[in-house]
């Protein structure tokens, strides 16, 4: 007899559930259509990997879910390896590659939202261009990064990259980093909307007008970009929905046993007050 539960491991910090929107519009996806097959969600905060992995341990041993929903794939993940050997059925979200060997997988192309990012910023006359990414070691930020500076020398513009983590604090010291130099950014791209808020408050900080001194760009499209001032450009994704498709691909996993790959929808562009052309 099955658990009637499907589990969700976030190696996080809790206090950020309360200040980014991203994983709380993903669980409302999940849970939402979760409910409809009488089954929940069940959601377990640890504070790294090791505890997740210690907790995918006593689900399988205790048959406690039913099959887990893995986020934030890192560089060599040991976790896939280690729900295959506990026989817990796995859908990933997100990571750097469409396919996934026997594992279901909803799949995003960061690599060509990013792009398309660059690609906008460029084409208002942006000839150096900030990125504030997320960790370093998440595979979806190493696919965005790589994006980022390939496109960036492509097309003939000078690409920097300073380190966040997502947090307040860390975007708004990026934002000084970057800011701060003898030769700034006139664009800055932020890996969420929390440290684009954050950047924000440093341009005025500083003294500087948004878009006219320097342009914004958040992902994670939320009510706090469209609640800014000046609202914030974003890459836009619907995240609710996206996790509608990855309670769908646990479900069909559990009724058929095969595992599938799909995409979620690419992340649009939505420009907003606080990127423009970049004076002559």
């Amino acid at each position: 007899m099955g658990a009637d539960a499907i589990g969700l491991v976030l190696a996080r910090p809790a206090r950020m559930l309360g200040i980014e929107p991203f994983f709380m519009e993903l669980i409302g996806g999940i849970e939402e259509t979760l409910s409809s097959d009488d089954r929940s969600l069940l959601l377990h905060v640890v504070p790294d990997h090791d505890a997740e992995i210690a907790a995918y341990r006593r689900w399988g041993q205790g048959r406690l879910v039913d099959a887990v929903v893995l986020v934030n794939l890192v560089v060599d993940d040991p976790r896939p390896v280690v729900l295959a050997e506990l026989g817990l059925p796995t859908v990933v979200v997100g990571g750097p590659e469409r396919a996934l060997a026997d594992v279901a997988h909803v799949w995003i192309d960061n690599a060509q939202a990013m792009r398309d990012a660059v690609g906008y910023l460029v084409d208002l006359g942006h000839s150096t261009v900030g990125r504030v990414s997320g960790p370093a070691a998440l595979a979806h930020t190493r696919s965005r990064t790589e994006a980022f500076l390939t496109e960036c020398a492509s097309r003939g513009v000078h690409g920097v990259v300073v380190e966040g983590d997502y947090g307040e604090e860390s975007g708004t010291r990026a934002a000084r980093t970057l800011l701060g130099r003898n030769d700034p950014p006139s664009a800055l791209v932020f890996d969420n909307d929390v440290m684009a808020v954050a950047g924000l408050g440093v341009a005025n900080e500083l003294g500087l007008t948004v878009p006219r001194d320097v342009s914004l760009l958040a992902w994670d499209d939320s009510p706090l970009c469209r609640l800014a001032h000046p609202a914030l450009s974003a890459m836009s994704l619907d995240v609710h929905a996206m996790g509608v498709q990855v309670a769908d691909a646990v479900l069909n996993l559990l009724a058929s046993g095969r595992p599938t790959t799909s995409t979620a929808p690419l992340p649009r562009l939505v420009a907003r007050g606080s990127t423009a052309r970049r004076p002559r």
